[in-house]
Formats: structure tokens, sequence, C-alpha cells
């Protein structure tokens, strides 16, 4: 089921009320209203109409063997999202429905991509902090002047935070913009998350990794490396902070 909300931290909220009534989807996807809109661009006979007032949806979907107990969580969610501000959910009736959601969320990395120079940091929170970070997030982008669009695993409290360079000088996209992302990963620790859901550090990330871990941790993680890399010829460069 695709549900639209009228508001984006309510899409956040809803994710961990599901899990609390017993429900495990097999999948729950955050899409930010721009997120949505881009991606309508690269698809024919979409399914999905974004109205003026949705700004965000959650992809939700239900697996099992037992169609009964299928319809009861369906119904558990149902419930549920009437104490939310959101818009009748879309349901997919059938497999070709199903496919046609799916690849709406598939193609939404491809449709950032296409629409500007973007930076994508892949931040990871307590399922329950997920509507705290998308608020700061947007906070901090207010304060820095840059747009960010938003998607990812809500499921999982997995958020792809898609800085859009747009109209950005160059110079602050290379110097200040660091600054904010920085914000944005000690906001991440704080709600007890940290630097990456699921893409890894490698060379990006790297010089943030003291916002989550002190040089302590950081010598303990170089000592473990460097027992099973003494030559240091496994993806040199990446993870640890230069010293």
């Amino acid at each position: 089921m695709l549900v639209p909300f009228y508001d984006a931290k309510e899409a956040c909220r809803v994710v961990p009320e599901i899990f609390k009534k017993g429900v495990i989807p097999s999948a729950m996807e955050f899409m930010e209203r721009d997120a949505l809109l881009w991606t309508l661009n690269f698809v024919d006979d979409s399914p999905v109409e974004v109205a003026a007032n949705h700004q965000a949806h959650l992809l939700i979907e239900l697996d099992g063997w037992d169609e009964q107990v299928l319809f009861q969580e369906a119904e558990k969610i149902y419930s549920l999202l009437e104490q939310f501000e959101c818009n009748e959910p879309l349901i997919a009736e059938n497999q070709a429905q199903k496919d046609a959601l799916w690849t709406l969320r598939r193609k939404v990395g491809e449709a950032v991509k296409s629409h500007s120079i973007y930076k994508e940091e892949d931040t990871v929170v307590p399922r329950y902090e997920l509507a705290n970070l998308l608020s700061g997030v947007k906070e901090i982008g207010a304060k820095y002047g840059f747009k960010s669009v938003c998607y990812g695993h809500a499921g999982d409290g997995n958020l792809h935070i898609n800085i859009i360079k747009g109209d950005l000088s160059d110079e602050f996209w290379n110097t200040e913009l660091k600054t904010a992302i920085r914000e944005i990963f000690a906001l991440t620790v704080r709600l007890g998350g940290t630097l990456s859901g699921e893409h890894g550090i490698g060379l990006v990330q790297k010089e943030y990794m003291d916002i989550a871990f002190n040089p302590i941790q950081l010598g303990l993680m170089r000592s473990i490396k460097n027992i099973f890399d003494p030559n240091g010829i496994m993806n040199p460069g990446k993870i640890f902070p230069d010293c």
C-alpha cells in the first residue's frame, strides 16, 4: 500500500507505531514529496497522483502465507492510520500494480541524480527518532541555505539525505557545506544513530568518523585492521580519518 501524508514528519511518526502493533512489514519505504514528483517524470502511466497537500508517502508491504493473517495486519495498519494526518492509501490489488509502485521507489535515486548535482548522506537512527532526524535536517538546511530531498528505508530508520546543489556556489558546495554535513551527522549520533546505514564509510565519510567514535575507539579499529592488513593493501586510505 502507498500512503500519502499531509506532513512528512507524520509519515515518519507512524513507522514505529506500526511495529508497536505487532506488525512487521517486509518493507516500509519513505519518499518525500519532491522525491516522488521527480520520479514521476521517469515512468509512464503512473498509478500515483501527488496532490498539492501531499508532503510524503510511505510504501508499506506485507507478506506471508496466510491470507487471513495478512488482512488482519492490514486492518491494524488501517486502524492506526486513522490517528494520523494522511489520505486514503492506494492498495496494489495485483502483481502489476505492486510492480508499478515498486518501480516508483526504485527510480527515486535515478530521478534525483538527473535533477541536479547532489550529495547523498546515508544516515540511520532508531525508528522512533526518524521524525526528529527529518525535522533537524530541514532546520540545518534552512540555516545554511540548501534544499534536501529525503527518502529511504523507514522500517530500518534509514534516511537518505540528498543535498541538492541547484544554484549554490561552487565555493559553498566545496567548503562550507562540510560544516552543515557535520551538523547533520552530529544530530544523527545524538539521536542514537550512526554515520552510515548501508553505504559504508569509504573515502567520502571518513572525515566525519570522529563524530561517532573517540580517538581510542578509532585506534582500536586501526589496530585490528593492521593485524589483517599489515601492508595496507586492502582498501587503502578508506574508513579512518587522515592523521
